[in-house]
């Protein structure tokens, strides 16, 4: 398997999926948008993954590689190959596709329910509720023709598929100990009080009880992404 990493700031890598990748022996090739916008042929990636990051997908002027990158993303998807978005990766394929991002009503930052929504046919299916680790300012709209997968009290579209390959989300199934300290590290000054903002005590403490199963959920994802 060849599969390309799309990263946007050191801080934000690809975690458990790495893992995931290593163990089955796959080839990954990254570009570090911060550092070089050279992005690869679009027909020599039999995976995509587009992380997360602190800006908005509706930054071009601030970061002019957001319009290569979009444009990008939408090949990939346009030639049927497994893509998976995290957080702002979700918003980009979101945005490559035409739909609105926007702010949402309330950050959401801690471990927080999922609740699976009936996207029918054969499309991916979350558990009925699920907790995992959110970390976003932001929402987006659905792309036409997507379907949404999951949904949570403080933002309406957590997760959608777009055709057979392509799978959105807006929470964190990768993160690790390590990676999860380094956002904090990176983006502490993020959490403030509010009503679905938990302090950084709460959200390390929480973690080791959820890792085990934010992995095997990130595993089943992967899993079935890259079916034969």
């Amino acid at each position: 398997m060849k599969a390309h990493i799309l990263q946007h700031v050191p801080f934000e890598g690809p975690a458990y999926i790495g893992q995931w990748l290593a163990a089955r022996g796959a080839q990954v090739g990254h570009t570090c948008l911060w550092a070089s916008a050279a992005l690869p042929d679009p027909a020599a990636v039999e995976l995509l993954v587009v992380m997360g990051g602190p800006m908005s997908v509706n930054d071009e002027a601030e970061f002019p590689w957001l319009v290569a990158e979009k444009r990008f993303i939408a090949d990939v998807v346009a030639l049927g190959r497994p893509v998976l978005g995290i957080c702002l990766g979700a918003q980009l394929i979101a945005s490559a596709h035409g739909a609105r991002v926007y702010r949402n009503a309330e950050k959401e930052i801690g471990w927080f329910d999922i609740h699976a929504a009936d996207a029918g046919g054969e499309r991916f299916r979350f558990p009925d509720h699920a907790t995992v680790l959110h970390w976003h300012g932001e929402a987006f709209e659905l792309p036409a023709g997507a379907h949404l997968l999951a949904s949570s009290a403080a933002c309406a579209h957590q997760a959608f598929q777009l055709g057979e390959r392509t799978i959105g989300l807006q929470f964190h199934l990768e993160m690790t100990d390590d990676s999860l300290r380094a956002i904090i590290a990176n983006c502490r000054d993020e959490l403030v009080p509010a009503r679905w903002i938990e302090d950084e005590t709460t959200i390390l403490g929480h973690a080791p009880a959820h890792f085990a199963a934010t992995h095997a959920l990130m595993d089943r994802l992967l899993t079935w992404l890259t079916r034969t």
